[in-house]
């Protein structure tokens, strides 16, 4: 492998998860003088299979048995639609990625969506000298994550370690803490959270949100919270129907406080005492701000994996996507945890450590980079 002094960040425009991991490796990779680069696999896709990709995940998270169907059997369990479908992508994909790679000719690549981690490892016959290195932050890896040939499986728990040797028991794999966007490193104070807000001081604060698609019964969970005497501060995402509705809870209900798709969100954690959300990139976000959670189960499939880690994780608990078990699971936590949930705590990590932790796994596992 040649020192690494261009990476290429492989991406997928499913919500915001992917850019912002992506995002925070390239920023990481700046101190050792590497340049990156991130692109999208979905146009590479063309737009007929991206757009027909798009719609059949949206639908099939809509219909919960479906989708869990379809993520056990044939992602996880390696099922030949899992695999038909892999390939398929692959086929379409791959002259477009060999393009950029003949463009920006990068040393790294580093695919952080499941479907550039097979592209990537096909271009190795051609290009000996490309590094390639998969970061999963799902809590397990289904198969299209994993492919023999790729020098490093980045992954965030020894749980996910382990699920990606199930398909390839000599995998080198690294744990390390999955990052969160500069701004929850640098959250403001409970108290001055508040009064920019206005949230008084001594209520009790939720967060509700459920990842840039706003995934669940939002609305009609906001104004039970409200109605039960707590502040709420409601975030729809890109949901515009969603951000409607909880709009119209907002101006119904002054407790409620209603967000569309906004960067405030470090803010709001920390205004909060806990956070009611789906499984996702939130719940690392809540956990650096030191914020308990309460999961929506309304993400099937690999949500389900995150979830149930969320949990052994701990300062979580987990309820149903209906409004009465949301107002009945925060008021049983608030009342465990003392009605505070880590008012007081900053921070509990910082984008310096995390950057070196990234740099460290990767010159372990022998990713030439120079300082």
């Amino acid at each position: 492998m040649s020192a690494a002094r261009r990476a290429l960040f492989l991406s997928g425009s499913f919500g915001k998860g992917h850019d912002t991991l992506a995002e925070a490796c390239a920023t990481a990779l700046e101190s050792c003088q590497v340049e990156s680069r991130i692109v999208d696999c979905m146009p590479m896709l063309g737009r007929g299979l991206g757009k027909v990709g798009d719609t059949v995940f949206r639908t099939l998270l809509s219909s919960t048995p479906v989708y869990d169907a379809f993520h056990f059997s044939q992602l996880r369990g390696d099922g030949p639609v899992g695999r038909y479908m892999d390939r398929a992508a692959v086929k379409v994909m791959l002259p477009q990625l060999r393009e950029e790679v003949d463009r920006s000719r990068p040393d790294l690549i580093v695919s952080v969506f499941a479907t550039g981690a097979s592209a990537a490892v096909h271009l190795r016959d051609e290009h000996p000298d490309l590094t390639t290195v998969v970061f999963m932050t799902d809590s397990f890896a289904h198969r299209m994550w994993v492919h023999e040939g790729t020098d490093l499986f980045l992954v965030t728990s020894p749980m996910a370690a382990a699920s990606v040797r199930r398909y390839w028991p000599r995998a080198v794999v690294e744990v390390v803490n999955a990052p969160v966007r500069a701004g929850f490193y640098g959250a403001p104070a409970q108290a001055a959270a508040r009064a920019d807000l206005g949230v008084p001081a001594d209520a009790t604060c939720v967060l509700l949100m459920s990842g840039a698609w706003g995934i669940g019964p939002l609305d009609s969970a906001a104004l039970a919270l409200a109605r039960a005497g707590h502040w709420v501060l409601a975030v729809g995402g890109n949901n515009d129907k969603l951000v409607s509705r909880l709009r119209a809870v907002a101006a119904a209900e002054p407790r409620v406080i209603a967000f569309g798709y906004t960067d405030r969100v470090p803010e709001l954690m920390s205004a909060s005492d806990v956070i009611v959300t789906s499984s996702g990139d939130t719940c690392r976000e809540a956990r650096v701000i030191g914020r308990g959670l309460i999961l929506l189960d309304v993400v099937p499939g690999h949500g389900r994996e995150n979830l149930m880690h969320e949990l052994e994780l701990g300062d979580a608990a987990v309820c149903s996507p209906s409004a009465t078990s949301v107002v009945d699971t925060v008021e049983v936590f608030l009342a465990e945890h003392g009605g505070r949930i880590g008012a007081e705590d900053g921070p509990r990590a910082s984008a310096a450590a995390w950057n070196q932790e990234f740099i460290d796994s990767l010159v372990r596992a022998g990713v030439p980079l120079q300082a």
